[in-house]
């Protein structure tokens, strides 16, 4: 054992105010440190057992009822703001998010940053199991978020909420005058940094339950440089206004507050242009859904109630994305399934109504091929055909790519060549695009035409030219048809004669024996 001998300096020596021996130290901490790992290692083990032997929702009424208990005491509230309600997202957890991302500070221990690429600054979320502390006319508001997993037949789903508490005495601050403020500044807050996004479903799935996941939509396309005809344009500009302000007469008629748009046409006309200028002009999120990634009616409902307000939901080539069956059929075997009727439901159905200010958007190059069930108005309130370019098109689509505002020496020659040709607005740009002198650019389209007018012209002959040697095949057959009947009925009359001719001989015979009969008898 190490000891600390006094020198033969003065008393003064600063080593006389040591102790004498070390050993009245070191035993003691030796035992607290082992104590303590005792101790830790006692509960980690119990909290094991706790864990094994009781279930989660039983060891969360336990917790809870704890919790209950010590607020009781304590002069303390709590609460709790869960992420959904039920199958629907609680807008109340979406609003203290944004609200709360408003009010970290370097204090706060763990945050979450992101910064997109277009973004102004930096965005800041509080991270799980982190607290932060507000203050709402002189009283102090402490929040916690709070995540955990839960297992459910072997997927591991994530929950999430966040815990509010304050004193009791002013619980009717908080809760008429504090949450609604919290729900008016988020509102705020996004109107401020409303930035329109577009969804669509992620990877990978949470549990049972599909999750989207969203960008920037950073789209260019307005009605002002949609290559449109003028009248088209106006129609469906007045038919989105008119919509979005009969909030109360939809209220009045019983109906849900939506619209359905059936976009169809060649490939190339601008549905998917249309179907953005329509989310900058109303400033409205986009949700892509694509069909072939859903595996039954109750995937798709989880998937639809998860859609904001002030949203459009596009659903691209649905003649040719999944073939639905219809109700009551089978696909693979199962039940349960993806099936019109269960699309049909949320578009017109009960689960329609779960959402407001919504646009359903389909798209199809072939709408003969849709269910006529599909089609009706309340589902589909207005079909839109976006056919081949025009002349009117033309020139839109001439002053943004050449900046052409009034008319070129070139516009006659192809107006005539465009209303005899079968041109789309995508192959006009692209045309365009190849040149940025204007003249050489017009000039090269005008080639381009009149290249697709001869082709165009050939097809089509060739085409006349099928149709005259089908027809003349057809005649053909027609006529090798009643040579065969003939040849046939040839046959028959020849086979028919013959056994006449044989029959008529046997009876000839039989008479002469009779008559040979008869005069052998008489003599």
């Amino acid at each position: 054992m190490l000891s600390c001998k006094p020198s033969n300096h003065s008393s003064s020596s600063p080593f006389n105010k040591f102790p004498k021996s070390f050993s009245t130290i070191f035993p003691s901490a030796t035992s607290a440190f082992t104590t303590y790992a005792s101790i830790s290692a006692s509960l980690m083990l119990l909290r094991s057992i706790f864990n094994d032997l009781i279930p989660y929702p039983l060891r969360k009424h336990i917790f809870s009822a704890i919790s209950s208990l010590f607020c009781f005491f304590s002069g303390k509230q709590t609460i709790i703001i869960d992420q959904f309600d039920g199958i629907e997202p609680n807008h109340v957890f979406n609003a203290t998010e944004l609200y709360l991302s408003t009010k970290v500070n370097p204090n706060t221990k763990r945050l979450k940053v992101s910064k997109r690429i277009k973004d102004k600054g930096l965005s800041f979320k509080l991270d799980k199991g982190q607290r932060i502390t507000d203050s709402f006319n002189g009283v102090e508001l402490k929040w916690r978020h709070v995540c955990y997993g839960v297992e459910i037949k072997g997927n591991v789903t994530e929950k999430r909420y966040f815990m509010l508490r304050f004193k009791k005495n002013n619980g009717d601050l908080v809760m008429n005058s504090y949450l609604p403020f919290v729900l008016k500044s988020a509102e705020m807050i996004e109107n401020e940094m409303r930035v329109l996004k577009i969804h669509t479903l992620g990877n990978v799935r949470y549990g049972f339950k599909f999750k989207w996941e969203s960008i920037k939509l950073e789209h260019p396309s307005t009605f002002e440089t949609l290559a449109l005809d003028p009248e088209l344009k106006t129609m469906i500009i007045d038919d989105i206004n008119r919509f979005i302000r009969r909030k109360e007469f939809y209220k009045k008629v019983g109906r849900s507050w939506k619209r359905g748009y059936l976009l169809y046409g060649p490939p190339g006309t601008g549905k998917s242009s249309l179907v953005a200028a329509m989310a900058n002009y109303l400033k409205f999120d986009i949700y892509d859904l694509q069909l072939e990634n859903i595996k039954s009616d109750s995937d798709l409902r989880r998937l639809l109630l998860d859609i904001g307000n002030r949203s459009i939901l596009v659903i691209e080539d649905i003649d040719c994305t999944v073939n639905l069956p219809d109700r009551g059929q089978r696909r693979n075997g199962q039940d349960k399934q993806l099936t019109l009727s269960g699309l049909l439901n949320f578009v017109d159905g009960l689960w329609s109504s779960c959402g407001d200010e919504r646009i359903i958007v389909l798209t199809t190059n072939h709408k003969h091929r849709l269910d006529p069930a599909l089609l009706r108005p309340g589902r589909m309130d207005l079909h839109i055909h976006l056919s081949y370019c025009g002349m009117r098109a033309f020139t839109v689509l001439a002053a943004n790519y050449l900046g052409i505002k009034g008319e070129h020496r070139l516009f006659g020659e192809i107006e005539v060549l465009l209303g005899a040709t079968k041109v789309t607005p995508a192959q006009v740009a692209e045309e365009l695009m190849k040149d940025e002198d204007v003249d050489v650019a017009v000039e090269g389209f005008l080639s381009f035409l009149k290249q697709r007018k001869m082709e165009e012209d050939k097809l089509e002959k060739d085409e006349a030219l099928k149709k005259v040697e089908d027809k003349e095949s057809r005649e053909l057959k027609i006529e090798h048809t009643y040579l065969k009947k003939d040849e046939a009925l040839k046959k028959a009359e020849v086979k028919e004669s013959r056994e006449l001719k044989i029959e008529h001989k046997y009876l000839k015979k039989d008479e002469a024996s009779k008559k040979a009969e008869v005069k052998e008898s008489q003599e």
